[in-house]
């Protein structure tokens, strides 16, 4: 039985991508490893995708696809998956083997125990180039440890802590059944995979270790400042169909309603900040019209968002308002150590 399958987007990803599966290797017949070539064309990376296929027959599956985007080659590993679990590791990215272990011993006992849960959640490690004391996102402060448990049992997420695509392990069936599709040629659909399946989500497990190493130090990186504004039309697509996947002021039990109002909110704030910092009319007025047609739409989240202070941080009037805004934004992004 495969416990986990594990996804690898690549492209062009052939200087990095070895340490990305060899890092998932250890977790041997339980786990399945797709790589997913998604039309690379200026390296070897479907060359290395097959080598491994060939060398751990059973375990690397190598997928090759015409360039689709990142959202695409997801959808593609999760199409191929066997497994009963499923998690996206970017080939730059690589796990802490030792805990990948811990991982499936806490997911083989669970299944043989009969118990079947919707997520799980481990720790990451932002390793950004150049900085010894590497920030760690734990969920101690927000989750009950070792046990399975719902939303109800939630403690309180701050300002700066909210659940990404590396910190998080769903079950396959579960993402299936919930119809979740990403957009093609889009980059930050992180985002969506993680927050539309959050409603079909009723058990949890929490494991207080740090699987995933989240690298950040490529210039050509797509989290990159610089090239996140040069891509700010993908950035608000992702926002809108964040907003528009589901009716999140009807979302059941409180908990998880109140989750994923904040996790829009900081989305939202993203998206705002980083039209502000570009300081160009287009993206401006991309921001004004995101703002106008969720009042529109949805003017009952406008006013729970708008009002809030996150919501009032990014409208504030004026140049002397919008460089408060930014000022904010980088005092906020340095105590919490996000990218």
């Amino acid at each position: 039985m495969k416990l986990i399958s594990f996804a690898i987007p690549c492209y062009n990803s052939a200087s990095y991508m070895r340490n990305c599966i060899e890092s998932i290797l250890p977790g041997g017949d339980e786990v399945e490893i797709i790589i997913v070539d998604d039309g690379s064309k200026k390296d070897n990376t479907l060359e290395i995708a097959k080598e491994y296929e060939e060398k751990y027959p059973g375990i690397c599956k190598a997928v090759h696809q015409e360039n689709g985007g990142h959202g695409e080659a997801v959808n593609t590993g999760l199409r191929n998956a066997n497994g009963l679990y499923f998690k996206v590791v970017d080939s730059d990215d690589w796990l802490n083997s030792k805990v990948l272990l811990e991982v499936l011993e806490r997911i083989r006992n669970l299944t043989l125990s009969g118990e079947s849960i919707d997520m799980l959640v481990a720790n990451f490690i932002y390793d950004k180039v150049g900085q010894e004391n590497k920030k760690v996102m734990s969920y101690a402060n927000a989750f009950p440890e070792d046990k399975v448990f719902g939303w109800a049992e939630m403690k309180n997420f701050h300002l700066g802590q909210y659940i990404l695509m590396h910190s998080v392990i769903y079950r396959t069936k579960m993402l299936k059944d919930c119809g979740l599709q990403l957009p093609k040629h889009t980059f930050y659909v992180d985002n969506l995979f993680v927050y539309e399946p959050l409603p079909h989500v009723k058990k949890i497990y929490y494991l207080n270790q740090n699987l995933y190493h989240y690298y950040i130090g490529r210039e050509d990186q797509s989290v990159n400042e610089t090239v996140m504004i040069s891509r700010l039309d993908q950035q608000y697509r992702v926002n809108r169909l964040m907003i528009e996947c589901c009716d999140v002021l009807k979302v059941q039990p409180k908990k998880l309603r109140k989750y994923m109002i904040l996790y829009l909110e900081i989305i939202t704030t993203v998206s705002s900040v980083l039209a502000i910092k570009s300081g160009t009319e287009e993206n401006l007025q991309r921001k004004k019209e995101l703002w106008t047609e969720l009042r529109e739409k949805h003017f009952p989240l406008w006013w729970r968002m708008r009002s809030g202070f996150l919501g009032q941080g990014v409208n504030l009037p004026g140049k002397i308002g919008n460089k408060l805004t930014i000022l904010a934004y980088r005092l906020t992004q340095k105590f919490y150590g996000f990218n």
